[in-house]
């Protein structure tokens, strides 16, 4: 019996353990593509009961807050200490911390606007002033907030006709990158990053303070709700009837059940239309609120904002959104 060539043997070695490399390779990358498919799956899984939690801490909340405002026909008082606090929500496989504020106290960037009997957005001059009222009290340069007050108030109105310190289409045409204003009303703050005058100091300086009602009304502040650090939010409606020593003190003196009335809020200032008070913008009830929740399910995390709706039964959630909104 002849041997073949110990050459031709070695060949046959070496193919063998090519082989058996390649298909060492070929079983890693499977692993790995089944590791990574069974992660992502679990992740998957995990965001879709997330936003399941998120659902049902939404139907808890509007039972909430519908027994706020049920307490009394007349005001709302938040008696139960509902508003402005966090609450964690044990869940299995993970957690919900949720808080509930008084959407209506801040300034609403539509009130910048009102609409005629044909429905056209016009600049509205009360608007205009207090939110200028208001960045003057976050300590924003005049010539800047003027800047950012007539450039948000054209983006959103229905003319072509730029303010004095504002900017229409042909300002934003001649960008980079083109774009036009929305000529409608602001359906999420963050539009406002895209008008003239707008930069990253001063947006981080005035998110908190605003918020996008989905309506053209002057910001309906709720003096039975809102919160001793919000006072300036009383200043910027009236900065001369009310500076903001007087709408911390006013705040300070607020009866535990509330007051019955504006008038009765702004005795000391005359009422309301006195000292530049603009009348009915000063509440005593509440229609919006906001629910901010970050909802963690395993390693996964998800951030929601509902504002609800309670004008309507049974209360509902008027518009959603996903993702820190300050960071937005």
């Amino acid at each position: 019996m002849k041997h073949g060539d110990p050459r031709e043997r070695g060949a046959a070695l070496l193919s063998v353990l090519l082989l058996v490399a390649v298909m060492a390779v070929i079983a890693a990358l499977m692993l790995e593509r089944l590791n990574l498919a069974t992660r992502l799956a679990a992740n998957g899984q995990a965001m879709t009961q997330a936003r399941l939690y998120a659902t049902s801490a939404e139907t808890l909340a509007m039972a909430r807050i519908k027994a706020l405002v049920d307490t009394s026909q007349e005001r709302t008082v938040d008696r139960s200490g509902l508003l402005g606090r966090d609450f964690p929500l044990p869940m299995p496989r993970g957690s919900i911390m949720a808080r509930v504020d008084d959407a209506g106290n801040c300034f609403n960037l539509n009130s910048l606007v009102e609409a005629d009997a044909q429905g056209t957005l016009r600049l509205r001059l009360a608007g205009l002033n207090q939110m200028r009222a208001l960045m003057e009290g976050l300590a924003i340069p005049e010539a800047e907030a003027a800047i950012v007050t007539d450039s948000i108030a054209d983006w959103i109105d229905s003319d072509n006709s730029p303010s004095p310190n504002g900017a229409e289409d042909d300002s934003y045409q001649g960008q980079k990158i083109p774009y036009r204003t929305a000529g409608r009303l602001i359906g999420d703050v963050s539009e406002i990053r895209a008008v003239r005058g707008m930069t990253p100091q001063i947006y981080e300086r005035i998110r908190p303070w605003l918020c996008a009602l989905p309506g053209a009304d002057l910001s309906p502040i709720n003096v039975n709700t809102l919160r001793p650090d919000q006072a300036l939010l009383l200043t910027m409606i009236a900065p001369d009837a009310i500076p903001l020593d007087r709408a911390r003190g006013l705040l300070a003196a607020r009866p535990p059940l509330g007051w019955a009335s504006a008038d009765d809020a702004l005795r000391g200032v005359g009422g309301e239309g006195a000292g530049g008070v603009p009348l009915n913008q000063l509440q005593v009830r509440s229609r919006w609120f906001l629910l901010t929740q970050t909802v963690t399910v395993d390693s996964a995390s998800v951030e929601e904002q509902a504002l609800i709706d309670v004008g309507v039964n049974p209360p509902r959630v008027a518009f959603r959104t996903w993702g820190d909104r300050f960071s937005r």
